[in-house]
């Protein structure tokens, strides 16, 4: 099980929301050096958000984020505020391992199919909800139309094997991930997981771990790392 150090990036710094409010705590005013530590502590794998772009819809930190791709020798995944072909494609010329979809394709199953079909397995949508509803536009609306369950099996039939599920609810709370959530997507829809929102200790990582056979291969992991409640060298210990 993969352990995938989150780097959320909004007017520059490196922060962390409750809950998707608007009460962030700056962790970092250098988003680079950030994502240089997490390289040096051992992670394989980084997810970036461009949350400026989660709110306006057209990504901000572009530049940011082409820094840390040259900078850093593994992988990265990178979303928020993708809504154009063409952005998807900049991105991975820019250095982008995997594209982070949200909103886009949510609401636009066309333009869904359409970017899929081009760049496959470059592409990654993450669902990320609030009181069993999708949560779109920077969390701040809910996508009343479509339940969670039944849109990951839409993905599915398009050909996607993999999506990023996260609580919103839980994020950033530290109060221990949504099990119950975790497994009733994996069992309803057969699709592998990457997990996300509210981990707050090694032995919530140990309980994602016993759930890694039903098809969960990674788990986001944000303010606990920047909080210090353990290393990444413990989480992925506990992950193998």
């Amino acid at each position: 099980m993969l352990i995938i150090p989150a780097i959320d990036i909004k007017d520059g710094c490196v922060i962390r929301f409750v809950q998707g409010k608007f009460d962030k705590k700056i962790y970092s005013r250098d988003p680079v050096k950030t994502a240089k530590h997490w390289v040096k502590s051992g992670a394989e794998l980084l997810h970036i958000v461009d949350l400026d772009g989660a709110f306006t819809g057209i990504p901000k930190n572009l530049d940011t984020v082409k820094a840390i791709a040259e900078s850093v020798s593994v992988p990265i995944q990178f979303g928020g505020g993708i809504r154009k072909i063409e952005t998807v494609k900049k991105l991975l010329d820019l250095g982008v391992w995997r594209v982070v979809l949200g909103t886009k394709a949510i609401v636009d199953k066309v333009f869904l199919k359409k970017v899929f079909s081009k760049f496959d397995d470059k592409i990654i949508v993450s669902l990320d909800t609030k009181d069993n509803l999708l949560s779109i536009k920077g969390w701040q609306s809910s996508h009343k139309k479509t339940d969670i369950s039944r849109f990951a099996t839409t993905l599915k039939d398009m050909g996607f094997k993999q999506l990023i599920y996260t609580d919103i609810l839980k994020d950033g709370t530290l109060s221990g991930p949504n099990i119950k959530g975790i497994k009733k997507l994996l069992k309803e829809t057969g699709l592998q997981l990457i997990a996300s929102g509210g981990i707050s200790s090694l032995d919530d990582i140990r309980k994602l771990k016993g759930i890694e056979k039903q098809g969960l291969t990674g788990v986001i992991i944000g303010k606990a790392l920047y909080e210090g409640k353990f290393t990444l060298s413990e989480a992925q210990t506990c992950g193998a």
